[in-house]
């Protein structure tokens, strides 16, 4: 939750949205905890889609399991720099046309400058095209669209929590937007639309569907779904909700930053293993949704593809509790795991360890940042994104888009200027999942 931008008592904040929110004012649970707080918006100035009311109402449902209140409300006069302040982050519900007056988009500039979020669903992004500012928040516009019809929707992160649990082939039945741009160069795309399985798509085969970004301080995570009725009743389109929500309140975390020029060294698929081989006892497991799964050891599931010296590798991770593991970089080829340990370099993975041999640490030789890894870190159960870029002897880490290392190797013995790449299973109590293992190589550049 982001305390920063949360200035009223709640008493004041109630008498200031005195008839024109519906909701309950309070910001504590049950429990007396307190909770996040979301705003509804679904003021529309042009097409009203019938599907508003359905809108609403799952939020509030999410929002009762998903531990946050949820006001919604019709009446721009709620955007003040004051009110704003009360919620973690702003969903405009298929808002279209015109809804914001100048000082009203003033308050929304600064209540995203100040850290708050946003979430766009479906006509979103047909709202307030001479805003520039929201424009770059929502991350497109609206062009046009086919009749409703079933589509195929590739997911392209899996570890996002608005996608993570998402078939990498999702089938779903919507209005699917065109767009007047494409985000991809801005804004973190989280799935994009298979123009071959509907027609009337029209973006020349790359056709973003769904995104976040940071923008300008806040959160932004914008989905194209969600025009019809139907959709709110969906379990699947439910969870792609609330995850983006989550994500735009600040309960998730997730690397939003652009993703381009990467190729996969892991996919998913039996296929993309062929280029790796276990040295050491143990193994992983590859499950039907892609997921590689480590069990005994003390091994290693190596890339023998190649060697790499000037790259960027990009993956996602999950434990199920105090669990172990790692990313080695810079080793020679070995059958031999302790070859890995004795001449690269291991991205812990270990939640109770030394500062110097927990997540996020180049293991024994130097800690992470631990207030910045805490705050970037997502619990057990929930999936993370590595960052691990090597440029001559400087190794940085990134974790769910936050630099927590940056370490620069001084040992001859350890070189990082070429070696291989490889994911540890670390022994029998010892149960971490992988996915999507991403590179891309980058200019060689001196220390």
């Amino acid at each position: 939750m982001r305390t920063s931008i949360r200035m009223l008592t709640v008493g004041a904040a109630a008498a200031l949205l005195l008839g024109c929110v519906s909701g309950p004012a309070a910001s504590k649970g049950a429990d007396g905890a307190d909770r996040s707080r979301v705003l509804v918006f679904s003021k529309t100035a042009g097409f009203r889609h019938d599907s508003i009311p359905e809108g609403i109402a799952a939020v509030r449902e999410l929002g009762a399991t998903g531990g946050f209140a949820v006001d919604a409300t019709e009446d721009a006069g709620a955007f003040t720099a004051r009110n704003l302040a009360r919620y973690d982050a702003v969903v405009f519900l298929s808002t279209t046309g015109d809804v914001l007056d100048t000082t009203q988009q003033s308050a929304f500039e600064r209540y995203i400058k100040r850290g708050g979020g946003y979430v766009g669903i479906h006509a979103a992004a047909d709202t307030e095209y001479d805003w520039a500012f929201y424009g770059g928040l929502a991350g497109a516009y609206f062009q046009s669209h086919p009749a409703i019809q079933p589509a195929t929707v590739t997911v392209e992160d899996r570890s996002h929590p608005a996608t993570s649990g998402l078939p990498r082939s999702w089938e779903r039945t919507d209005e699917w937007y065109n767009y007047r741009s494409n985000p991809r160069d801005r804004a973190h795309v989280l799935a994009s639309l298979d123009e071959s399985s509907y027609t009337g798509g029209t973006m020349n085969g790359d056709h973003p569907i769904a995104w976040c970004q940071e923008y300008r301080g806040g959160r932004a995570f914008y989905t194209g779904g969600g025009h019809t009725k139907e959709s709110y009743a969906e379990p699947a389109f439910r969870q792609h909700l609330l995850g983006g929500i989550r994500y735009a309140i600040g309960a998730a975390q997730a690397d939003c930053r652009p993703e381009n020029g990467y190729r996969p060294l892991f996919d998913g698929t039996n296929e993309s293993l062929t280029a790796w081989k276990q040295a050491g006892p143990g193994s992983f497991s590859l499950s039907d949704d892609g997921t590689l799964t480590s069990h005994g050891g003390l091994g290693m599931l190596w890339y023998a593809g190649s060697e790499f010296g000037s790259y960027s590798l990009k993956l996602d991770w999950r434990v199920a509790g105090d669990d172990n593991s790692g990313v080695f970089v810079g080793f020679p080829e070995s059958d031999d795991p302790w070859s890995a340990v004795d001449n690269g370099y291991e991205i812990q993975i270990d939640a109770t360890d030394a500062p110097d041999r927990t997540t996020g640490a180049v293991y024994s030789f130097q800690s992470a940042d631990v207030k910045k890894r805490d705050r970037a870190l997502n619990p057990p159960g929930e999936w993370n994104t590595y960052e691990i870029r090597v440029e001559g002897e400087r190794l940085r880490v990134w974790l769910n888009g936050v630099k927590i290392n940056d370490f620069t190797n001084t040992d001859p013995v350890r070189s990082l200027r070429d070696g291989h790449i490889g994911l540890q299973n670390h022994g029998a109590d010892d149960q971490v999942s992988f996915r999507d293992v991403r590179i891309k190589e980058l200019p060689t550049k001196g220390d």
